[in-house]
């Protein structure tokens, strides 16, 4: 049998990249998986392909998850298509690569609603939506625990949603749910790219006591662990998956 057999997934900025690989390893695990995108539908039927060629069963649901309303279309229609929830992933996220003083305040803006409001009102809504016993796994970054430059308003609204996961854990535990948090280092898909230099990117990888930057299947197979009975017993944990980077 399947580890996630029954199971049904909601994972947050699926279309493309480490939300992708996430979809499509708990999917090939038995869960049944909801792809959340914004605007790439191209993206999300490509997965959503994938997920079926592979055997599995997914629903793409278009939903800005930075607006409330979405949040809960979203949760409405995932329950609704497969009647109940009990994995939801939190991995939607934008990084905007500059220095503070650099930042304009649209740019700030965005980031906040992305990267911290959703994952608040995604909780929110698994609060009353998620099954008993069931996970929750937030994706933040290896980036709080370092001092980067560039990073500033990325590392404070990751650092923000390791802290809300941690209380939600405290706060659903008695219903089994555990709440986790995976932290990646340096990871190589689009977004990790964007604004870098060449020498950055080698620069980070060489950071890495691994020498090389991380795969998305690094971070995936991570979530599906905490996603799986076997992870019961924890919860409220932040596990960093970056290479011995720190």
């Amino acid at each position: 049998m399947q580890p996630l057999q029954g199971k049904v997934a909601i994972v947050t900025g699926s279309g493309r990249g480490i939300g992708a690989e996430i979809a499509l390893t708990l999917a090939k695990a038995g869960a049944k998986v909801v792809i959340n995108y914004v605007k790439n539908k191209a993206a999300a039927d490509k997965i959503s392909a994938a997920i079926i060629e592979a055997g599995g069963e997914c629903l793409a649901v278009q939903a800005d998850v930075s607006d409330p309303a979405a949040v809960r279309k979203l949760f409405a229609e995932a329950s609704g298509h497969f009647q109940h929830i009990d994995i939801l992933v939190n991995n939607a996220g934008i990084l905007v690569f500059k220095e503070i003083a650099e930042i304009c305040d649209d740019e700030f803006d965005r980031i906040v609603d992305i990267n911290f409001k959703s994952v608040f009102y995604t909780l929110r809504e698994a609060a009353l939506k998620l099954a008993d016993h069931g996970r929750v796994i937030t994706v933040s970054s290896t980036v709080t625990r370092l001092m980067l430059p560039k990073y500033g308003a990325y590392a404070a609204t990751k650092a923000a949603v390791e802290q809300l996961t941690r209380i939600f854990a405290r706060e659903t535990g008695k219903r089994g749910i555990t709440a986790n948090i995976v932290s990646p280092g340096p990871v190589d898909t689009e977004l990790f790219r964007a604004g870098k230099t060449a020498a950055d990117i080698e620069r980070m990888a060489a950071m890495a006591a691994l020498g090389r930057l991380g795969a998305t299947d690094d971070i995936a197979q991570v979530v599906l662990f905490l996603a799986s009975d076997e992870a019961r017993w924890i919860t409220g944990q932040n596990i960093g998956v970056n290479g011995g980077i720190i």
